[in-house]
């Protein structure tokens, strides 16, 4: 039997030729949409491209003989520590994504020849190690990165601090290529996503004062750090002279990572304080660590289109 003798005989006539285009058009773009494209900022590496689909209630995401289940959520909700545990509990896709990520890259690990037995975190570690390269540190970059930092370290010399700034450079480095193989990893795994949850728990994640500054029309300069660190301290007149300057153009927030461990995470703050430019339209345009004078922050504005 044809597959043609399975419709209808005049399957289309009683639907006008440019609303049955304007459907299929719809099926088609809801089909394909991706969590980055319609939550963007949710997700930061491989679920970044995940597919929105109709999953059964209870299955959170799909990926071929992975799958994790809401009840796992629920379990690594209840299990970790009580300090996070509300700041968790609004951010259940981070959870989600971790998870995700975690048995992804065993699925790589073991199917490039690692054995199953023994930690699977040291696998992880192990396996990332021997696959994902990096770029050395040049001389260059190591004098650059002394002088972004150099205000903060009044009390040592380059050449005293060498080693540690070069060891500093490589493991942000190491990250920065982690991070690009996880996003790679995403791209190249159909994975789906149940699309109830995520939209729920999209209205939970993002309500939050760093996405509610991106997703406001205006650029925003957000300041992660914490206080009683000294060169976070030193950016807090900078942030105030700022955000008076600027008032109503740009938005200017700072961020106690030690209050909002989740929400720092989220947006890979590794160390601080670090400052971290959105345009208007909330995507990520530069990130700078350390302490940051008024005078190149105003540079950078600048090169964004925005003059006091």
């Amino acid at each position: 039997m044809t597959f043609s003798r399975l419709l209808p005989v005049r399957p289309f006539f009683f639907i006008p030729l440019f609303l049955f285009q304007s459907l299929i058009l719809l099926c088609i773009a809801q089909a394909g949409q991706t969590v980055e494209e319609l939550y963007p900022g949710l997700a930061s590496d491989a679920l970044k491209w995940a597919t929105l689909a109709k999953l059964p209630k209870g299955t959170l995401l799909n990926s071929g003989s992975l799958l994790i289940k809401e009840s796992e959520i629920t379990k690594a909700i209840k299990q970790s520590a009580p300090a996070v545990r509300k700041q968790l509990t609004k951010n259940a896709f981070f959870i989600l994504e971790n998870m995700a990520t975690k048995r992804l890259l065993l699925q790589e690990a073991y199917k490039s020849g690692y054995k199953k037995e023994g930690d699977e975190d040291k696998t992880i570690t192990k396996f990332l190690s021997e696959n994902v390269q990096v770029a050395g540190i040049s001389e260059e970059e190591l004098k650059n990165f002394y002088i972004q930092i150099k205000e903060m370290m009044v009390w040592a010399s380059f050449d005293q601090i060498r080693e540690d700034l070069k060891e500093y450079l490589a493991q942000q480095k190491k990250q920065e290529a982690i991070q690009q193989y996880l996003q790679t990893l995403g791209q190249r795994t159909p994975i789906q996503v149940n699309e109830v949850w995520v939209k729920k728990q999209s209205i939970s994640a993002l309500d939050n004062p760093v996405d509610r500054a991106r997703m406001s029309g205006k650029p925003s300069l957000i300041d992660f750090g914490a206080t009683g660190c000294g060169p976070c301290d030193m950016m807090t007149p900078v942030l105030a002279n700022l955000e008076k300057k600027y008032k109503d153009k740009l938005n200017v927030l700072f961020v106690h990572v030690g209050q909002e461990q989740i929400l720092g995470a989220r947006f890979g703050i590794q160390s601080i304080p670090i400052q971290v430019f959105f345009d208007k339209n909330g995507r990520e345009v530069f990130r700078h660590v350390g302490f940051f004078p008024q005078t190149e922050i105003e540079t950078k504005l600048a090169q964004m289109g925005l003059t006091n």
